[in-house]
């Protein structure tokens, strides 16, 4: 599985590839230094594996239960198996053909599953190992599977088929029995025509030789097993849905298409005792009741101290239009009608008893709905449900970005636990969460992991991921500052998405601070503190930002000179904007064009803010001249400084969050200065321009020479850079072309895709030029033209003296450049060891003043983590830049490029990480076509490349990510989140870490019918099924008619076997199948040479007797 690549490695010994050689002047005495760095990472510390699948099954299909080792499994539409235990016990499986799941069934207390797929083919699945397998596989080739029963203590399961039949298949071989039951023999002359497919089998709880087959037609004919002939048929006029038996066998329920129940007695075939509609309206004159929507299903559960419970789904009448879809549970004479948020895909009702001839006593009904999964408690009055303690929430809303952390501070968790405590709902049962089967798994590891979902309704989620398990934290809403509007035509027109106005785009987190940034769609930015006390923010503080990049031959509108910004440098007044400075949208311009407003409105009343997440200041982009405000492209917080950053395709704007100030406002052509390699000119500034740097940036874009555009991205790939909002909206990708006014002014989508966006943006200590003598804070910014440029930050002293003295911004001068798209920067000190960004630790903002003032000063110096500080001044720092094509390391101060690696050629670099592993550090790559690759720091020598999964969705490429401890993710499905980890270690351990499905457990005894057991045909009359099915009995079955396929399991089942007694058997059993298999051909063989002879002999005696008589001249 893995590819190496010799060549790069011995490029990586001689320090990178020879063209980095060729610029590798070590003269400087840093520079020679570098060799010294001991790297301990070699390629067996990597290897690649799935870890887990978190999250709600995609498009399920299938659902079963196994009541005594109280599992339950989940099939899908794609093929796949989701099973889960106690809370922390789940487990993913796939079937290859990626075949939709119809149907799966428990081999009860067996540790065994048997699933049928939409390709008719059957898969007994062995689920005594952690990781599940395929034992055996059984395709039908001339007929389609449409439902199947494996009655409870039983190896023989019933198949019934599309064409009417039912063949049955012995579950320890996987081989088909002679004995079928054709469907003219078991309609017989009660219908003239086909009764349709097989949709419902089942035996008689107290009989197993009486089968009940149920024709989607509307018969249904009870089978007696040892005579081969029906005993019953029972006809109705409507399609039926499913059957179900009274526990007693004496009576079977029928759910129809026309939304009618009918109840049948065994004995009187002629007509049903009772027809229900439960939804019908009752008309008078005794008239049918209206038809209503099928029932999908029907459930029968009796009680030992009441009346029974019959429960269904659908059959709610047609003029229920926008009616939600409905469970309704009927007991004795009262009906509840239960709604769901999704249409119900299944259901089954949780029982005590295994035994179907038992009171079923059932307490629970598990309800697979389309996207989401519900337990009703039916022991409680008002039928409460379950809180769902599974990680299935992950698609609440679709996710838009996703984000993830290992080696989290230890207080965070609790924390986040603690604030989300309070979010949740009341009124579920007060029982504990029924399906708790399975055994959690020996976790290795022990240190934090969080990982952080953004939403399209503007919602992030926190998530406790530690440990390969899942479980949701705490919920923010970003969307609650904002004013909402009540219906369409009450939306503002300055929206620039149809839907979801809030959807989240970038995250920007920092765990030791606990400060949160989000960069949302609509053009916005909001800066999070974290607080366990409750506040009410009277005025939300709030910041416009102008951010233009404009093509200069064009006329002005006249009246078009927008206002200078409000906000001067330093000033600390909370909210600067002015209530004027919102002019209705229509008045802003004489022709009627859109300017100065944000795209959405900040709410003017006091704000609740609760324990949790508060906001801290809300930054809006604003129109300009009829232009939509770009997406915000690259995001990034620094809580030491108390600065935040982000850009789009316009260019880049810095606040001080502490002062609420905007430090800087630059499109991309200033940011160079007068160093832009493109030559590209600014021309035609407009009058009202600020001098200050916080003003507005009015910059056109000049001629573009040749050069660049050869050098420039495609627009197909900046497209992809600057649309990675979300797949599940596709009109966001579509915005540019949406907004582009048939006005001269206006710059095409095209013009806006082949402009330079910031792509990266790191805050961190280090030499800002070669000239320096000791790091300082800066910020380096990484463009999608693949260059980088340097700005200093001069910070004023910590204390109040921050929250007085402006922050002053300049650009450096430094630029550096690589091939593609910057995706991400760090920094290494001497000894090779990452320097993360300086921060200042969390302290609670919301106490009172009173406190000792010096204490406070104290707490609020920053940590700077950062080696360098304590070093001596000649000391340098590596500089790790990663774009969608290549990697560097540059020496600092000298700004040399000591490696280089291309990663790609032909593919790009959709995410790069740099991540500690192993006491070490790496830098981790996910390409585009499917490749994940590690190289090391700071040689950059290949480590790990591996074909893992190609690019197929924007889903993948907006949410993969690496982190620390060979850790990484992605959103596999719109409701799932698939693990993986690159780490060897990792991978050794999984098998420990992984729960266990199945746990010895006893079956419980089967019902004791005491003295009257047989009297009156009350007793269970067990069947001789082995006689019955047997080979000697019923032959052998067409050999054309189904074709057995040993599982890849078989082998790799033997290997997890939980013991090595388990394991022998199961070999010997392999062993004796493959030799039973061979015997079969053998057999088979002989048979027909058998027949071959017998058929010549008898030719033969024909011949004999037809010459007889004939003398020898007669011939």
């Amino acid at each position: 599985m893995r590819k190496f690549n010799i060549r790069k490695v011995l490029d990586g010994l001689t320090a990178g590839s020879s063209s980095a050689s060729q610029q590798q002047q070590q003269q400087h005495p840093p520079g020679n230094r570098e060799p010294e760095i001991q790297e301990t990472l070699q390629s067996e510390h990597f290897q690649l594996c799935k870890t887990v699948r978190h999250g709600f099954p995609y498009q399920p299909s299938a659902l079963a239960f196994d009541p005594v080792q109280k599992i339950l499994a989940v099939g899908t539409q794609t093929g796949a198996l989701r099973l889960f235990g106690r809370p922390g016990v789940e487990c993913y499986c796939q079937h290859d053909s990626g075949a939709a799941v119809i149907q799966l069934q428990f081999l009860i207390n067996e540790g065994a599953l048997v699933s049928a797929l939409a390709d008719d083919t059957l898969h007994l699945w062995n689920l005594r190992q952690k990781r599940p397998a395929i034992l055996h596989s059984l395709k039908f080739c001339r007929e389609r599977v449409t439902f199947c029963h494996l009655p409870f203590q039983s190896k023989w399961l019933y198949v019934g088929t599309e064409r009417g039949n039912i063949h049955i298949v012995n579950v320890e071989s996987f081989t088909l029995s002679g004995y079928v039951i054709m469907w003219n023999k078991a309609i017989e002359l009660s219908s003239k025509s086909h009764p349709g497919p097989v949709v419902h089998i089942s035996d008689n709880p107290m009989d197993e030789g009486k089968l009940l087959i149920g024709f989607e037609s509307g018969t249904v004919v009870l089978w007696d097993l040892k005579s081969k002939k029906a005993d019953y048929r029972y006809t109705y006029d409507e399609a039926i849905h499913s059957v179900a038996w009274h526990h007693e066998g004496k009576q079977f329920i029928c759910s129809h298409s026309d939304g009618t129940l009918t109840i049948w007695n065994v004995r009187s075939p002629a007509k049903p005792v009772q027809t229900i509609t439960p939804h019908g309206k009752q008309l008078k004159d005794g008239k049918k009741p209206e038809p209503c929507k099928p029932i999908l299903k029907v459930e029968f559960k009796t009680t030992r101290s009441g009346e029974p419970f019959i429960i269904l789904s659908g059959g709610l009448s047609y003029d229920t239009v926008g009616r939600r879809p409905c469970l309704t549970v009927m007991h004795g004479k009262s009906t509840a009608v239960l709604e769901m948020d999704y249409s119900i895909v299944d259901f089954l009702t949780l029982c005590e008893t295994p035994y179907p001839n038992d009171f079923q006593e059932p307490y629970a009904v598990v309800v697979l709905l389309e996207k989401d999964l519900v337990l009703i408690d039916l022991a409680q009055n008002g039928y409460p449900i379950f809180e769902n303690p599974y990680p299935l929430s992950i698609h609440e809303s679709p996710v838009t970005c996703c984000e993830y952390f290992a080696d989290c501070p230890v207080d965070l968790i609790p924390a986040l636990y603690s604030v989300g405590a309070r979010q949740k709902r009341q009124g579920y049962s007060k029982k504990e969460w029924p399906i708790n089967g399975g055994n959690w798994g020996l976790g290795a590891q022990s240190y934090p992991e969080i990982i952080i979902t953004g939403h399209a309704d503007g919602s992030v989620k926190f998530w406790d991921a530690s440990a390969i398990t899942l479980q949701v934290l705490y919920k923010l809403k970003t969307s609650k500052v904002f004013e909402k509007s009540r219906n369409k035509d009450d939306r503002p027109n300055t929206d620039i998405v149809d839907e979801d106005p809030y959807a989240i785009q970038i995250i920007s987190w920092c765990p030791e601070s606990r400060m949160l940034c989000i960069a949302g769609v609509s053009a916005h930015v909001i800066i999070y503190r974290f607080s366990k006390q409750e506040v009410i923010t009277e005025v939300i503080p709030m910041l416009e930002v102008r951010l233009l990049y404009e093509i200069n031959d064009v006329e002005t509108p006249e009246g078009e000179q927008p206002p200078p910004l409000p906000t001067p440098v330093g000033g600390s007044n909370p909210q600067p904007i002015p209530p004027q400075s919102h002019p209705s949208t229509s008045s802003s311009s004489s022709d009627g064009l859109r300017d100065n407003v944000p795209c959405l409105k900040v709410k003017n009343s006091p704000l609740k803010q609760s324990p949790g997440y508060q906001t801290e200041l809300v930054i809006q982009l604003v129109w300009v001249g009829g232009e939509p405000p770009q997406q915000i492209t690259s995001l990034a917080v620094n809580s030491s400084y108390g600065l935040v950053v982000f850009g789009n395709c316009n260019g880049i704007a810095m606040v001080d969050y502490l002062q609420k100030a905007v430090l800087l406002n630059l499109s991309t052509i200033e940011l160079y200065g007068s160093n832009d390699p493109y030559r590209r000119e600014p021309r035609s500034p407009r009058k009202s321009r600020q001098p200050s740097g916080a003003g507005l940036c009015d910059i056109s874009e000049g001629t573009v020479v040749p050069e660049d555009r050869c050098k420039s991205p495609t627009s197909a790939k900046m497209s992809r850079k600057l649309s990675l909002p979300t797949d599940l909206k596709p009109d966001l990708d579509v915005k540019d072309n949406s907004f582009s006014r048939s006005r001269s002014s206006s710059v095409t989508s095209i013009d806006k895709e082949s402009r330079e966006a910031i792509s990266a943006l790191h805050f961190c200590e280090t030499f800002t030029r070669k000239t320096d003598s000791s790091p300082s804070p800066c910020l380096w910014v990484g463009t999608t033209l693949g260059t980088v440029l340097v700005i200093a930050l001069n910070l004023p002293p910590g204390g109040e003296q921050r929250l007085l003295q402006p922050v002053i911004v300049s650009p450096s001068g430094t630029i550096l450049r690589l091939k593609g798209a910057i995706l991400r920067m760090a920094f290494l000190d001497t000894t090779g060891c990452l320097i993360p960004p300086a921060y200042e630790p969390w302290r609670e903002h919301n106490v009172p003043e009173e406190k000792d003032e010096k204490e406070k000063l104290k707490k609020r110096r920053p940590v700077s983590v950062s080696p360098s500080s304590s070093q001596e001044i000649s000391e340098n720092q590596y500089a790790v830049i990663c774009s969608e094509k290549q990697a560097k390391v540059i020496s600092l101060p000298t700004q040399n490029c000591a490696y280089k690696q291309n990663i790609t050629e032909t593919s790009f670099v959709l995410r790069g990480d740099i991540v500690a592993l192993s006491n070490s550090i790496c830098l981790a790559c996910f390409c585009a076509n499917g490749h994940i690759m590690t190289f090391s720091l700071p040689s950059l020598r290949p480590l790990l490349d591996v074909y893992y999964l190609p690019l197929t969705n924007m889903r993948i490429a907006r949410t993969f990510c690496f982190t620390n401890n060979g850790q990484a993710l992605y959103l596999v499905s719109p409701t799932e989140i698939q693990r993986l980890t690159y780490s060897q270690e990792t991978c050794e351990n999984l098998q420990e870490m992984l729960g266990e499905l199945f746990t010895p457990v006893e079956t419980p005894e089967a019902p004791n019918r005491g003295f009257f057991k047989g009297l009156f045909g009350g007793g269970a009359q067990s069947l001789d099924r082995e006689e019955l099915f047997g080979e000697s009995s019923s032959g052998k079955a067409s050999r054309s008619l189904a074709q057995h396929i040993p599982g890849p399991g078989g082998i790799e089942g033997v290997k997890g076997a939980a013991s090595g007694v388990v394991g022998e058997l199961a070999r010997a059993r392999l062993a004796l199948d493959e030799r039973g298999q061979k015997l079969g051909d053998l057999e088979e063989r002989t048979a027909a040479m058998l027949s071959s002879a017998e058929s010549f002999s008898k030719h033969a005696h024909e011949i004999m007797l037809k010459y007889k008589d004939k003398k020898w001249y007669q011939f």
